[in-house]
Order: C-alpha cells, then sequence, then structure tokens
C-alpha cells in the first residue's frame, strides 16, 4: 500500500508540473505569436480558451490530490471537497466543449465550395466568441450540483445516506432523483462527444476526397499533406483522437465508481490520474504540431536584430 501511495503521489506531481508548464509554455508562444506581428489564425481564440480549461483541471486536481496525498488535506477540509471537485468538473467540461468547437469549426473551414457547409463559412468565424461564453455559462451552471451534494468525511456531521470517494463524500437526499442527476450532468457531455465525432468523421472524408483529387494533379509542388491548412486539420484530429481516448477511459472508471458502493482507493486514483492525461499531453501535441513554434523563435530573434518588425503570415 505504501508503494501504491509513493507511485501515486509521484504520478500527480509529474503531470501536474508537466502539464501546467506545459500549457503556459504553449500560452507564451501565442503571445510571441502576437508580439512578433504574425497573423493570428481563426482557431487560436479556441485553442486560448482549450488551455485555460487545462489549466483549470490541473490546478482543481493535480494540487488538491498531490496536497492530500501528502497529509495536508485538512487545510482545505470542506472547502476543498466543495471547491476542487467543482472547478474541476467545470474545467473538464469547458475542455470537452471547446474540443469539439475546435472540431467543428475545422470541419467547417475545409468543407468544398459546392458543399452545403461552405455558406457557414462566414457565420462561424462570429459564432466562435459567443459559443465559447456559452460553453463556460453552461458548464458553470450545470455543475453547482457538486458543492450541494459533496461534504468532507472528516466533518462530525453525522450523516448515515452518504457515499465515501476517499477524503470526501456524496449526500444522498433521495435516491430516485440520482438518474437525474446523472444525466443532467453527463447530457451535455455526450453532446459534445456526438458532435465532435460528427465532425471528425467529416474531416476524414474531406481529407479524403481531396487526397482522391489532388492525386490526378500532375504538377509535383501541389500536396495535401504540406499545406498550412492540412497540417493543422490533421493537428485538430490528432488532438481529438487523444481527448476521446482518454475521455473513454476516465468514463468507464466513471461508470465504476458508480456502480460499486466500496471504493478502491485504487480506483479513485486511477480515474484521476487518467482525467490529467489529456490536459497534459494536448499542449506539447499542439506545440510539436504547429510549423509557427520554430518560425517565430527565428522571426523574433531577427526583430532583435532589426528596428522592423516581421509582419509576414
Amino acid at each position: 500500500m505504501a508503494t501504491g501511495d509513493l507511485a501515486v503521489r509521484v504520478t500527480f506531481s509529474i503531470q501536474t508540473v508537466v502539464g501546467i508548464l506545459g500549457n503556459f509554455s504553449l500560452l507564451y508562444h501565442y503571445l510571441l505569436l502576437r508580439f512578433t506581428g504574425y497573423r493570428p489564425r481563426s482557431t487560436d481564440l479556441i485553442i486560448k480558451n482549450l488551455i485555460v480549461a487545462n489549466i483549470l483541471v490541473l490546478f482543481s486536481v493535480g494540487i488538491y490530490n498531490t496536497l492530500s496525498s501528502f497529509g495536508w488535506y485538512h487545510i482545505f477540509n470542506d472547502f476543498g471537497c466543495k471547491f476542487f471537485p467543482y472547478v474541476r468538473r467545470v474545467g473538464r467540461g469547458v475542455s470537452t466543449g471547446t474540443t469539439c468547437l475546435l472540431s467543428v469549426f475545422q470541419a467547417i473551414a475545409i468543407s468544398p465550395r459546392n458543399s452545403r457547409w461552405a455558406a457557414l463559412k462566414g457565420k462561424a468565424l462570429k459564432c466562435i466568441v459567443p459559443s465559447i461564453v456559452l460553453c463556460w455559462v453552461l458548464q458553470v451552471l450545470v455543475n453547482i450540483i457538486y458543492p450541494m451534494f459533496l461534504t468532507s468525511t472528516l466533518n462530525n456531521k453525522n450523516i448515515t445516506n452518504r457515499e465515501s470517494f476517499g477524503r470526501c463524500s456524496t449526500i444522498f437526499q433521495d435516491k430516485t432523483r440520482d438518474p437525474l442527476y446523472v444525466a443532467l450532468l453527463s447530457f451535455p457531455d455526450m453532446v459534445f462527444l456526438v458532435l465532435m465525432l460528427w465532425a471528425s468523421s467529416s474531416i476524414v472524408f474531406i481529407l479524403y476526397r481531396h487526397k482522391q483529387r489532388v492525386q490526378h494533379i500532375l504538377r509535383t509542388n501541389v500536396s495535401s499533406t504540406s499545406s498550412p491548412e492540412s497540417t493543422a486539420t490533421k493537428t485538430i484530429l490528432l488532438l481529438v483522437s487523444t481527448f476521446v481516448y482518454f475521455n473513454t477511459l476516465s468514463s468507464i472508471f466513471h461508470i465504476v465508481l458508480g456502480l460499486l458502493d466500496n471504493l478502491s482507493w485504487y480506483i479513485l486514483s486511477t480515474n484521476l490520474v487518467f482525467s490529467l492525461c489529456f490536459p497534459t499531453i494536448s499542449p506539447f501535441l499542439l506545440m510539436s504540431r504547429d510549423p509557427r513554434v520554430s518560425m517565430v523563435c527565428f522571426a523574433w530573434i531577427r526583430n532583435i536584430k532589426s528596428p522592423h518588425p516581421m509582419r509576414n503570415m
């Protein structure tokens, strides 16, 4: 048990530190792009929102559980059991909605001119900010149920109808309403997931059709993989695939947690570790696939030597 506890402490610490450094590095990358005069992409605002959601998840899960595993959980007490799970759920929900928005927007952006989605290209740009605001408002309101029913197991209240989740527990007031609460919390994520899968399938189909067309072009300077738009599209597909993979694993553990009465410490810890995987990996995935990362470094060096800033891209 001591070995497993130590492994969880180290895993939480590594994921939290690496994830926070990665997300702040990606945010610094976008700030550097702005100050060096590069024209921002239409998806940059969506990715910045994803960075904020990732940081919320990393702080709420990583820092709280790292401190708790080292015996400092008494500092947060009942407040920690209400605040940190609420922030984690909001951050995770916003991350799901943002990834969905990113895939849907890219599917519309790369749609052919003769497609029925071509008319939405101009409107999609205007809908980015309202969609992000709506996503935040939806997650803040839906997940308000968490601080209402979560409490610390360390308090002195004699409550019999509670289910323990380690250092926190859920208070059941009416078991007949539990399926309603689960459906309410799961419905937005299910809608986002369905839209995400639909958009990703559309992107794969559009890329396949485009590849079939360019095979008939004899000019060697035309390539479906060398264009920045194609690279960005494949990056979003990889990001969505990574999200779906870890979200599926996390969902399986959530189902197990809901079915079991006596929850295992290892199941709880493994579920939290999986919930940190996407916020930790996604910034490095985006930076490794973005050709502007290396270009902006050279541009920044040249701008230091030259008084005239670059205005390209």
